[in-house]
């Protein structure tokens, strides 16, 4: 009986070992797949140098207008790239007059904290009017916060993604480029969508080349001109100004 037992015991031995080294190998193959990210590019990374109307405050960066505002944008940044890659889009949108409030996702992945927003919002009470933007992915769970928290957004605004959730379309603004098929591909509403002739879906963003992205017919610069105008309009419909 004793001889039974022990060999019950190594046998579990055994198997806890394996557990553990199984663990050990999905643990190790996670942080190599979020490790491999998109950086930002140097044009990206020089808008914090040279500005001091942007701010960082844990994991948000913050984008100031010269003139205070009711109006914020939270941006959800794109799977596996870095926000930073961000900065050129949102500086642009924030001389609109619009605050933009940059989050620094989980191993760069919104899937990580699709409801960071919530506590954005509750660190900025004098904001009146919040508006969920992103990218890609970040597009996608900034598209599910909206759904799910339609009381505390007056808007969204999606870069190479679509509508994920119930959402209504007329309070969305879809972006995306007209050689990023995919995203077209899944649009199944009407309202509020602006295609860019010449746009792929990497150049929202200043962080290079994306694997499987087509290469974009037009500049990154005039791809992001473009959008901001897009948002700047739809910005004032939604409040009529």
């Amino acid at each position: 009986m004793k001889a039974k037992g022990l060999s019950r015991r190594k046998k579990w031995l055994v198997a806890g070992g394996m557990l553990l080294l199984i663990l050990a190998i999905l643990a190790g193959v996670f942080f190599w797949y979020v490790s491999d990210y998109y950086r930002a590019e140097d044009i990206a990374l020089q808008v914090m140098a040279r500005d001091s109307g942007i701010t960082v405050q844990e994991n948000l960066t913050i984008l100031s207008p010269a003139a205070p505002t009711d109006t914020a944008i939270i941006f959800y940044p794109g799977a596996k790239v870095e926000a930073e890659a961000y900065l050129p889009l949102l500086d642009q949108i924030r001389q609109t007059g619009v605050s933009c409030i940059l989050v620094h996702m989980p191993f760069h992945m919104a899937i990580f904290d699709a409801d960071a927003a919530e506590d954005v919002i509750a660190q900025f009470p004098k904001i009146q009017h919040w508006y969920m933007a992103g990218h890609s992915m970040g597009g996608a769970m900034a598209s599910k916060f909206a759904s799910d928290h339609p009381d505390l957004v007056d808007g969204l605004i999606l870069m190479g993604a679509y509508i994920y959730g119930d959402y209504p379309d007329e309070k969305a603004l879809t972006i995306y480029g007209s050689l990023n098929q995919s995203v077209e591909d899944h649009i199944d509403y009407t309202q509020n969508i602006v295609e860019i002739e010449g746009g792929n879906h990497a150049q929202f963003g200043n962080y290079g080349p994306q694997k499987g992205d087509l290469p974009a017919t037009i500049s990154a610069q005039e791809q992001q001109k473009q959008t901001v105008e897009a948002i700047e309009a739809f910005l004032t419909q939604q409040t009529g100004e």
